[in-house]
This record gives structure tokens, C-alpha cells and sequence, in this order.
């Protein structure tokens, strides 16, 4: 992960580069915090086909909750509590909302997807975690 965000920095937005180390941390603390509920919500050892939607949609909201809470901390952060500053951290969490809201329903589709997997439980073509 990191070094996929390290070459669209020096790939697609130079610019970007002095930013990697917060851009690398809004990924990583949403990651953490998605492990820590997956850990206290998910039985040790559960396939994937066996989480229900309901933890999935959790861990997607935990993940995407995340993203905006260290966007905004880190807006707050460096630029204070100003009215330009909180206008712009509102206007990101609004324009974010769009993932917010179509990533869950996204993620429940894999999952519905890889339970409909079913008969291929024995094929070398799907990870074997997804069914054991």
C-alpha cells in the first residue's frame, strides 16, 4: 500500500509528495481501527463467507469514518479552527460522503458475491481462507 501511494506521487501528482506521510497515515489509523472492531465483533478464525453483513458493514463504516475523523483532525491540526479552515473541512467531508455512501454498499456486493461462491469451495482458483 505504501508503495502503491508512493508511485502515484511520483507517477501522477509530484506535488503530492510532501503530503505522503499523512497521506499514508489517513490509510494506515483507518486500517488500525478497522482491525481492533474486526477483532472484537469477528470470531477468531471466521471465513469470509461467514461474516454477516451487518459486521461487514461495520468494518466498512469504521474504515471510511476513519478516513474523514484523521482528514479533519489533520485539517484542524495544522490549519486551526478558523471559519475558511472548517468550511473547507466540511466541504471535503461532503464531497467524501459519495464513498461513504456507495463503498459499504460496494463492499456488501463482494461479500454476497463470495458467498454465491459456494460451489467452487474446492477450486485452487479462490483463496482457501474465503470458505475455511
Amino acid at each position: 500500500m505504501s508503495l502503491g501511494l508512493l508511485a502515484q506521487g511520483v507517477l501522477f501528482a509530484p506535488f503530492d509528495l510532501p503530503q505522503y506521510g499523512m497521506n499514508l497515515t489517513t490509510l494506515l489509523l483507518p486500517l488500525f481501527a478497522m482491525s481492533a472492531v474486526a477483532r472484537r465483533t469477528i470470531a477468531e478464525n471466521t471465513a469470509y463467507v461467514d461474516i454477516s453483513y451487518k459486521q461487514a458493514l461495520q468494518l466498512s463504516l469504521t474504515f471510511q469514518g476513519g478516513i474523514i475523523a484523521w482528514v479533519a483532525f489533520g485539517g484542524f491540526y495544522g490549519q486551526g479552527f478558523g471559519a475558511e479552515n472548517m468550511s473547507s473541512v466540511a466541504t471535503f467531508g461532503l464531497a467524501y460522503l459519495s464513498v461513504v455512501l456507495l463503498e459499504p454498499v460496494l463492499d456488501l456486493a463482494v461479500l454476497a458475491g463470495a458467498k454465491s461462491l459456494n460451489r467452487f469451495k474446492s477450486s485452487s482458483l479462490l483463496e482457501a481462507r474465503l470458505f475455511s
